[in-house]
């Protein structure tokens, strides 16, 4: 009797009493890293407009940052995330833009760009399309949630694209926001979504304007950003654009500029409203004087660096003519000057992602770097070494920090014959009270092709004796030139070279200045035909082994076909070589040199 009753009153329960609701899954780690317990196919992909508190395309309202999310549907159970954003203005794709001319005399007003090539349709605002990422399974697999951002002006996000402007890092940093519940978003039904799911921690990451953003965001220093992982990333739009008072050249992309690219990524649907704001950019971006200006200031990442709280692990190519070196070389000797935990990647390709160089090791590094930041697994990444690079013959080292510790600068002195080949003495300079070596500039001729040639009008060549061992350069040299012009506007350009025993040589680094800039990049000073002045080149900062038996060549240009604006051949320049010396990064310092070049 008493156990019909127990049976009577169990199946009275519901099915569900006594049975322990089944936890959602959980994030599992081992050896430091996240490991692949989440199913990347059985995710929740959401679409959410985010609030931005700016109003780029002047319509009276705040901008809407266009969010895609994709996380692990145990995220519905009650399991809550950390989140790796990539923002960018690319989901949408682009527009077929030309780019100016850059064939145009200097100091000349009324710079113009080509005609305009078709458009590329937009997105407009129709329903998303979903966003991926080679990243997005990867993550999601192992309990982070991805999430997109598109740039203000550009796919299904409102507000104008302006290259590198406060508007553009305040819309990317809404989503931050969002994330840890400082602001509002509507999801497609125009409900308020909130992101309950997440813990708020974030880590941005991404490639070229993708890796830019991150920099952007953490410098406003916002709560939640625990870590960024820039990849060929700009840091100042000023040296993307410019250098030291020349408009030069993205790697590639002559003729590019900051109206250009907003062109380019400009794909909201109804892009007029928009049209005042990048005709603004071509007005204020300032092609003739290439002066740093406030256009260029409010660009500049680096004024705000004292607010990064994010850790930061960046990622260059050594041979990045595009975002060049000077972005990344810059940055990271700011951040660790200012205490911010750091790690660099250095590569020997171009524009590169690791993934595509060393993948297992890299998402290894990648995978403990997030864990860490994100997760606050406890598995040392951060006291690992600071630098890993790689070398010339493509093997990989591991190495305390960069520039490489026990590097110093080291000056060396061009000597006469630069027409065909001067030396460089490593102890001293040209004695006397003059020694000019001149110089006429063809514009039409690349470094590469003047560099070849056994003897030219059109620049100046000295070299080291063969090296009898290698030698490494580690850091950003320059070039202290005394020039002369025959006329009031020119390029300078100064090229280091590895020329190897059969005679071939290739560019190592270059640099590029404006003579009229020659005291700051902010302000143009007249040039005295005929007058001397004190011009200093600092070139890309780079990591070099010279092989023995090579030498070290210094050239002086004036134009750099490939970099800078092309005037007609021409301007005279004269070298006074008694004034003129190179400073090498050498690692080791004056031995090292001197062990190497006598």
């Amino acid at each position: 009797m008493k156990a019909a009753v127990l049976l009577a009153a169990v199946l009275a329960l519901p099915l569900t009493a006594g049975i322990a609701e089944a936890a959602p899954p959980a994030p599992v780690f081992s050896g430091g890293q996240a490991q692949p317990v989440f199913d990347p196919a059985d995710v929740v992909r959401e679409d959410v407009w985010v609030t931005a508190p700016v109003d780029s395309d002047h319509d009276g309202k705040d901008d809407l940052v266009h969010a895609q999310v994709v996380r692990p549907r145990a995220t519905q159970q009650g399991l809550k995330v950390p989140v790796v954003y990539q923002a960018s203005p690319y989901y949408a794709g682009g527009n077929d833009v030309a780019n100016h001319d850059v064939d145009v005399e200097l100091s000349v007003p009324g710079y113009a760009r080509g005609p305009e090539g078709p458009r590329v349709a937009a997105h407009g605002v129709g329903p998303a399309t979903p966003i991926n990422w080679r990243y997005q399974d990867y993550f999601t697999a192992r309990g982070f949630a991805v999430v997109y951002g598109e740039s203000l002006g550009t796919g299904l996000s409102t507000g104008c694209p302006t290259t590198g402007d406060v508007n553009e890092t305040i819309g990317a940093r809404s989503v931050v926001d969002w994330l840890n519940g400082r602001t509002s978003a509507r999801d497609t039904t125009g409900a308020a979504a909130t992101a309950d799911w997440t813990t708020g921690k974030t880590g941005m990451m991404g490639v070229s304007y993708n890796g830019t953003l991150p920099n952007a965001v953490a410098s406003t220093g916002v709560a939640g950003l625990e870590t960024i992982v820039p990849i060929a990333a700009i840091s100042s739009w000023y040296e993307y654009y410019r250098h030291d008072g020349a408009v030069v050249a993205a790697g590639g992309f002559q003729g590019e500029d900051a109206d250009v690219l907003a062109e380019y990524v400009h794909t909201r649907a109804d892009r007029q409203v928009c049209r005042p704001v990048i005709d603004g950019l071509t007005r204020d971006q300032d092609r003739v004087t290439g002066d740093y200006t406030p256009f260029w200031d409010v660009r500049n990442y680096r004024n705000d660096v004292g607010k990064v709280r994010a850790s930061v692990l960046a990622v260059h190519g050594l041979n990045d003519w595009n975002v060049k070196t000077e972005q990344v070389a810059t940055w990271y000797e700011a951040l660790k000057a200012r205490g911010v935990e750091h790690k660099i990647w250095l590569h020997q390709s171009g524009h590169a992602d690791p993934y595509s160089l060393r993948r297992d090791v890299w998402l290894a590094t990648l995978n403990k770097w997030m864990s860490h930041y994100l997760y606050g697994i406890d598995n040392g990444i951060q006291n690992e070494p600071k630098a890993t690079i790689q070398r010339e013959d493509k093997s990989w080292t591991d190495e305390a920090d960069w520039p490489a510790p026990g590097t110093s600068d080291v000056r060396v002195y061009p000597w006469p014959g630069g027409r065909s080949k001067g030396t460089i003495d490593t102890r001293n300079p040209v004695p006397g009270t003059a020694a000019a070596e001149t110089l006429a500039d063809d514009s039409s001729k690349t470094i590469e092709q003047l560099a070849a040639l056994a003897s030219s009008g059109n620049r100046l060549l000295y070299a080291t004796p063969a090296a009898k061992q290698a030698v490494r350069l580690s850091g950003t040299a320059r070039a202290d030139l005394a020039l002369a012009f025959d006329r009031p506007a020119a390029n300078v350009s100064a090229i280091l070279l590895d020329r190897a025993p059969d005679g071939t040589s290739h560019v190592i680094t270059r640099g590029w200045t404006d003579p009229q800039n020659r005291t700051s990049p902010a302000r143009t000073e007249p040039i005295t035909p005929g007058q001397t002045y004190r011009i200093g080149v600092d070139l890309m900062p780079k990591d070099y082994v010279l092989a023995a038996g090579h030498r070290l060549e210094v050239l002086v240009a004036s134009s750099d076909h490939d970099y800078t604006l092309r005037p007609k051949p021409g301007a005279g320049l004269a070298l006074d070589l008694t004034k003129t010396s190179v400073t090498l990064p050498v690692t080791g310092g004056k031995p090292a040199l001197r062990a190497a070049f006598g």
